[in-house]
């Protein structure tokens, strides 16, 4: 009796360990859903579409990405805090939403440091300094010098207050002395301004501006990251040019509600590592303007918080509100 009563707890103690490993071996079971807190065609939408078609391929379930602007990103972000933790609801963030706009916005009803759980950061995306070829300046230091001798003639335009298109002029423009104007506008309207000519220079994405860069439509002068960028390596860094430590870039990165399953973010963190590691993914990323970051869900919750403390900074230097 004893031995049988034993055979049987075994027996259970077995099933259940084989049941617990076939759950953490069951995600997804159903398609995936991955927000996106800004319009369709920007940088954040096309990587989550990238990375989002090879995660349906290899997870064989599909990974929707659903877009959901507005207040600078807080409305999708919201909807992916309130969601349910089960690895059904993710997103695709970055630097403004999660590390500028709890500064930016002073009454934001989360915390997208607390209230969100870091997976995996999908790459680095600097800012580059562009301006219109009827300017005339052909780098850096004759932009510079041009500011410098024509105060107040400058019109920086941005992607909105807060971001960091606005923040990185704001940092340049500070930091070197310069009167320039900032003109803050929704979203790709910055860019088509200056490719009218009607605004001087901006602080894009790579992304956003590298076909116009190749064309000749517009001229790069310098780049935001602290080394250079591997899509454009003959762009100097402003920090090399004379502005040590200038660092204000954009990123981007996978979330998901605090609670998410440890098993869910371990997988999604070795696949998409996985992913832009993929040579052909690795060249197309960095030839748009996207350098591939991966790593541990520990090194982009750390990096996260130290750009969060960077931004703040800023924002409260820059006295930018958006309430």
């Amino acid at each position: 009796m004893h031995t049988m009563l034993r055979h049987t707890l075994f027996g259970l103690i077995g099933v259940i360990a084989v049941s617990g490993s076939v759950f953490a071996q069951a995600w997804p079971t159903k398609p995936v859903r991955v927000v996106v807190a800004f319009t369709a065609g920007g940088t954040t939408d096309v990587l989550a579409r990238r990375i989002g078609q090879q995660l349906s391929e290899r997870l064989k379930q599909q990974f929707i990405v659903d877009n959901k602007p507005g207040a600078g990103g807080n409305l999708g972000t919201e909807s992916v805090v309130r969601a349910s933790p089960d690895g059904y609801t993710l997103i695709v963030n970055s630097v403004g939403p999660i590390a500028v706009n709890p500064t930016l916005y002073p009454k934001l009803p989360y915390n997208p440091l607390t209230d969100l759980v870091p997976i995996v950061q999908i790459a680095d995306v600097p800012n580059v300094l562009v301006v219109h070829p009827t300017l005339g300046v052909k780098n850096f230091a004759e932009f510079i010098a041009y500011a410098k001798a024509n105060p107040g003639k400058l019109n920086c335009s941005s992607t909105g207050i807060g971001t960091s298109s606005h923040l990185s002029c704001y940092i340049l423009s500070k930091r070197a002395g310069l009167e320039t104007t900032h003109v803050p506008y929704k979203g790709a309207d910055a860019l088509n301004d200056l490719l009218a000519g009607r605004v001087q220079f901006m602080f894009a994405t790579i992304p956003s501006v590298k076909q116009h860069i190749d064309a000749g439509a517009l001229r790069a002068l310098a780049v935001s990251s602290m080394k250079r960028s591997r899509s454009l390596p003959d762009v100097p860094t402003v920090a090399e040019s004379g502005y040590p430590g200038f660092e204000a870039g954009s990123w981007f990165g996978f979330f998901g509600p605090k609670g998410t399953p440890p098993e869910v973010i371990a997988t999604l963190n070795k696949q998409v590592n996985e992913i832009i590691a993929i040579p052909a993914i690795e060249a197309t990323m960095i030839k748009e303007g996207a350098d591939p970051a991966g790593g541990t869900p520990q090194q982009f919750g750390q990096f996260v918080q130290r750009e969060f403390e960077k931004w703040r900074v800023v924002v409260r230097e820059s006295g930018a509100t958006a309430e």
